[in-house]
């Protein structure tokens, strides 16, 4: 996949954020350039206004007036400013930054980060000016002396995460029995596997058998208590990300069809094109036709 160039700031180093782990600036003046799909290395939060195509995975967002954006670095995405001017702040981190495991699974894994939420918040003039705050303290700290200033900046990620998970109520996995506690553990050894990234590395898991062993539990279990708490069996949920994913390296990248068969585990470039008209309705290449590939 294409590696997407970051922002236009003059101040904006990867190599600093590498060092620091963490790294904000705010958004003036005319809209930087429309970044192509890819990945970064890194966790990023945005507050602006303006309007912006966004595409994530393979979810198309038109979004107008004040919002907030997350992206990670596990799922590809891209921005096409359509304003002339923008206004706002962004923030990026890498995972270690966020330092601790339990900080870690309690806010990148909440759904705001995942690949079946939806990463686009709008926010009214009351959310994003207690948003804005936040953003002008994390500059303001990131500038200074403090010596734990890294701990400060933590705290206003968390609220800024916490804001929105208020502002946009979710319906999330609570791991509240053993049902729901074993079908969180399968979205989450799902979601592992994406995005591919080489036909050397193809997906292993495609089955609710495999899930099954790699879980330790039998398969009439996990079935019965996915569909249980999600309401869809597990076939369900394996094909429809299969299906994503396949529809996003067909629209995103240059890969042949035989290559994006081969990356999602498929023994045949036939098998998958039989597989992805059964679930999406048209074969791979008339897919791809569609979106404006060739």
């Amino acid at each position: 996949m294409n590696r997407i160039p970051e922002c236009k700031v003059a101040s904006f180093r990867s190599s600093e954020l590498k060092m620091k782990g963490f790294k904000i600036h705010e958004i003036t003046g005319p809209a930087y350039p429309s970044l192509f799909y890819g990945r970064r290395d890194f966790y990023k939060i945005v507050l602006a206004t303006g309007h912006m195509n966004i595409c994530y995975g393979d979810q198309t967002i038109d979004i107008e007036d004040t919002f907030l954006f997350f992206a990670n670095p596990h799922i590809a995405y891209s921005c096409e400013h359509l304003s002339p001017e923008q206004k706002g702040y962004a923030c990026v981190f890498t995972e270690d930054f966020i330092e601790s495991r339990e900080r870690k699974e309690n806010l990148l894994n909440s759904s705001i980060f995942r690949f079946e939420g939806i990463p686009v918040i709008p926010v009214n003039s009351e959310q994003a000016a207690f948003i804005e705050g936040l953003y002008q303290r994390m500059l303001s700290v990131y500038n200074g002396d403090y010596d734990r200033k890294d701990e400060m900046l933590r705290s206003c990620i968390d609220l800024i995460i916490h804001e929105a998970l208020r502002i946009r109520p979710q319906n999330e996995l609570r791991q509240k029995n053993a049902a729901t506690r074993i079908t969180y553990l399968f979205m989450e050894l799902l979601e592992k596997q994406f995005p591919i990234e080489t036909t050397a590395d193809p997906l292993r898991l495609r089955t609710a058998q495999d899930f099954a062993e790699s879980l330790a539990v039998h398969v009439n279990y996990l079935n019965r208590s996915v569909k249980e708490v999600t309401g869809k069996p597990i076939s369900v949920h394996i094909a429809e990300r299969i299906a994503a994913e396949a529809k996003a390296l067909l629209q995103h990248t240059s890969w042949s069809v035989a290559d994006i068969a081969y990356g999602l585990g498929f023994e045949y470039p036939s098998y998958f094109n039989n597989y992805f008209k059964r679930v999406s309705g048209v074969t791979p290449n008339s897919f791809r036709k569609s979106k404006g590939k060739v």
